[in-house]
């Protein structure tokens, strides 16, 4: 169900003038709620990097097969995306929910876009339930706090923490703490579902969209397949492991599995 009394979001400042990382990836995906300046950025990396549009639509995809996944072979039923970005039909909670219209989701983003959008991320069946909380990753505590979490999860039942395309815009010191600090507070039976941008599969494709981000003051950090794994260290990795997110459980309707995209992706278990 929606959550009663959703109120309007507050106004905020967009900064629409400057680029922001969530409306790039936006624009990478043909969606419609981004700006001149963040359509700019994503101009130049398709000029230079013809493949960046089927880094990010593979990455969107794989969120899909991997939520799915968790839902219909391992059971999981409550879901805590960190990270959520620009809302993107099919939605998370839509995924999941198709397989279960009890599934629970809750959505945590930083983003004011976000938050301008966020009542596409409220349209939950009446047996489910979803919310959205304003959070950040790296302070995993004040969100795991917020009223919205509490009465939407149970956090002594499983949860899948889905971190898609979030961890590459944190180096290894700014990232690896908050998701251990989330996984130490979800129970045994629990799920990471992660993705992020490969420093080894291309690398100067990987410099050049590191350099273009940075000339609009975004900072990247890709990593190699080992540097990924790392965030699975302690957890059970689900078949086949960490990969290149279109050569993970690809749909055989889908696109072929077969070639290089730049994102790696991965699903473990908290045992």
């Amino acid at each position: 169900m929606t959550e009663p009394g959703f109120e309007q979001p507050p106004q905020v400042d967009l900064r629409t003038d400057r680029a922001h990382s969530a409306r790039v990836y936006d624009y990478l995906l043909g969606g419609k709620t981004n700006f001149q300046a963040d359509r700019e950025v994503g101009d130049r990396m398709t000029a230079e990097l013809p493949g960046v549009r089927a880094d990010v639509t593979a990455a969107r995809a794989v969120m899909h097969r991997m939520v799915r996944r968790l839902a219909e072979v391992h059971g999981v039923r409550q879901f805590l995306d960190v990270g959520t970005g620009i809302p993107t039909a099919p939605n998370l909670h839509e995924v999941v929910q198709a397989v279960d219209p009890l599934c629970r989701v809750v959505y945590v983003d930083n983003d004011p876009i976000v938050l301008a959008h966020s009542r596409a991320l409220l349209t939950s069946t009446p047996e489910g339930r979803t919310a959205y909380v304003q959070g950040d990753l790296r302070e995993p505590e004040r969100f795991l706090n917020d009223p919205g979490v509490a009465a939407t999860l149970d956090l002594t039942q499983p949860v899948a923490l889905t971190l898609v395309n979030i961890v590459h815009f944190l180096s290894d010191e700014a990232a690896h703490p908050p998701v251990r600090k989330l996984l130490d507070a979800l129970p045994a039976g629990s799920f990471l579902a992660l993705t992020a941008g490969a420093a080894d599969v291309a690398p100067e494709r990987a410099e050049t969209a590191t350099r273009r981000y940075a000339e609009a003051g975004i900072t990247l950090h890709f990593r190699s397949r080992e540097r990924v794994e790392r965030f699975f260290t302690g957890l059970e990795l689900d078949e086949p492991g960490v990969v290149l997110v279109n050569r993970w459980h690809p749909d055989p309707a889908g696109a072929s599995g077969e070639g290089e995209v730049g994102v790696y992706g991965g699903v473990g278990r908290k045992p």
